[in-house]
């Protein structure tokens, strides 16, 4: 077989896949919707990906293994090489969920999960067309890539009064990883969201349904202060608490930087090794204001607060350019 039959018969695979996917996740009667869709996009993706490779003349067999093609993980690291990019982490989330999905997933992950499905949906249908030139609209109607789901998002505690400890610390951990997430990459190549939204309207011809409001209510209510749940409150995982900070240093145009070891060449933008000396400098996962310890099984995940993030910034605010390299000598 040469190469450009090879590279054909992956896009066809792949463009099975990714139909098999949306078939799996729009048919109510399958309870299996999350998992199964997870395993045919990212299917889907990997064959997409290394017919682009062959395509570009690379090679998609490992050296040292010349019988065994590249993984999905591998495949989108040679194609999307910046991490940051919103499609990239799309991709590794979903990834990561598929790995995971024989030990931790439960109906609510839908709930979780659906916004990061429906753009990777769209990512496909437009990365198909730009690498290989096909349009998904010549085998299904374009309807046809709005994900359904009728699963409601439960709150943190709904999801501890619901499921076991070590299946709700999973849950909560992955649904604020997501949220904070959503909200540090704000692009439609992350997540989309499909929201019904209703309108209150006196015009009947423009209702779908009526409703009517009782004023003769007996009973007044009050809006109280409620305790707050630390998962509510610890939303950042390391990664994204990189991100965060990154973020505010320069659009507060704080000049941070530091020397790196054995050379003068200097680092300017804060990173996972910059906020491992900060946390382990001022004992961070030991302080209550800063973290919180998700124990899941044998593991323990830890999770930190918008404070941790004030608290690294303002101390690189006092010394911008001399901090890291004082805290590497103490």
């Amino acid at each position: 077989m040469d190469n450009e039959d090879l590279q054909n018969k992956l896009v066809n695979k792949s463009i099975e896949a990714f139909l098999m996917g949306l078939e799996v996740f729009n048919k109510p009667t399958i309870n299996y919707r999350t998992e199964g869709f997870s395993f045919f996009i990212c299917n889907a993706w990997e064959l997409m990906l290394k017919a682009l490779l062959l395509k570009r003349g690379q090679s998609i067999y490992y050296k040292d293994q010349p019988n065994r093609t590249y993984d999905l993980s591998k495949v989108v690291h040679l194609i999307y090489t910046d991490k940051r990019q919103p499609l990239r982490v799309n991709l590794e989330k979903i990834i990561d969920l598929r790995n995971t999905s024989t030990h931790f997933i439960t109906e609510d992950y839908e709930a979780v999960f659906a916004p990061l499905f429906q753009s990777c949906v769209v990512n496909y249908v437009n990365e198909l067309l730009r690498f290989h030139d096909k349009d998904v609209s010549n085998y299904l109607n374009r309807s046809s890539l709005t994900l359904t789901t009728n699963i409601k998002e439960l709150s943190n505690e709904q999801i501890k009064a619901k499921y076991p400890d070590e299946i709700a610390q999973k849950l909560i951990f992955t649904k604020n990883d997501i949220d904070v997430t959503k909200s540090l990459e704000n692009s439609n190549k992350f997540s989309i969201t499909v929201k019904h939204e209703l309108v209150i309207t006196k015009d009947a011809n423009k209702a779908n349904f009526s409703v009517k409001i009782n004023k003769d209510a007996e009973n007044d209510v009050a809006i109280i202060k409620e305790l707050k749940d630390p998962a509510d409150v610890f939303k950042f995982s390391f990664k994204n608490l990189v991100k965060d900070i990154d973020n505010r240093l320069k659009k507060q145009k704080i000049p941070f930087s530091y020397i790196t070891k054995g050379n003068e060449s200097k680092k300017k933008s804060f990173n996972a090794y910059v906020l491992s000396l900060f946390i382990s400098y001022y004992d961070m996962k030991n302080n209550p204001k800063y973290s919180y310890a998700h124990k899941i099984g044998n593991l323990t995940e830890y999770t930190y607060s918008q404070q941790a993030a004030e608290f690294i910034v303002n101390q690189i605010k006092q010394e911008p350019t001399k901090i890291v390299n004082k805290i590497k000598k103490r």
